[in-house]
């Protein structure tokens, strides 16, 4: 992985687990996680990540990742590469010929991607939002033959 796809995915998860209302704020906590940058790169990051400042349920103005305006965070978060280390997918369960998998936050449309992207002959898609992934799942298929096709491209 390039550096800079590193420090954006350790961007997006320190903004998605902490109220930060400075760039100062993230540049310190990039610190800690091994990232050294200027003010002028954070800026540029935000931008192409679309970082915007939105009030949190304290009144007070704290970045936040398009669609999270009101992000579950956590008490006692991981660090960011913690994160990145920590597989996404949560859980697993049918209904009919639909499957929801719950993920950790964040983490549901990178996993849809790749399973839209995997060419599994048993799905025809995904539709996914924050932390859960719905899968419509072709007619007669067996659920331990999607379980396998998954488990290719998911770390269960």
């Amino acid at each position: 992985m390039k550096e800079k796809d590193r420090r954006l995915d350790a961007i997006k998860m320190i903004i998605s687990s902490k109220e930060m209302g400075s760039q100062e704020e993230v540049l310190d906590e990039l610190k800690k996680e091994g990232f050294t940058l200027t003010q002028a790169t954070l800026s540029r990051d935000f931008k192409q990540l679309k970082v915007a400042k939105a009030a949190s349920m304290n009144g007070e103005y704290v970045y936040v990742l398009p669609n999270e305006t009101m992000y579950k965070r956590i008490r006692k978060p991981l660090s960011a590469i913690e994160m990145m280390q920590t597989p996404g997918f949560l859980s697993i369960n049918f209904s009919g010929n639909l499957c929801v998998i719950k993920t950790r936050p964040g983490y549901a449309s990178s996993i849809a991607y790749n399973i839209d992207n995997g060419n599994l002959p048993e799905i025809l898609g995904t539709i996914a939002g924050d932390d859960t992934i719905c899968i419509v799942l072709k007619e007669g298929v067996e659920r331990k033959e999607v379980v396998m096709s998954l488990s290719n491209l998911i770390s269960f």
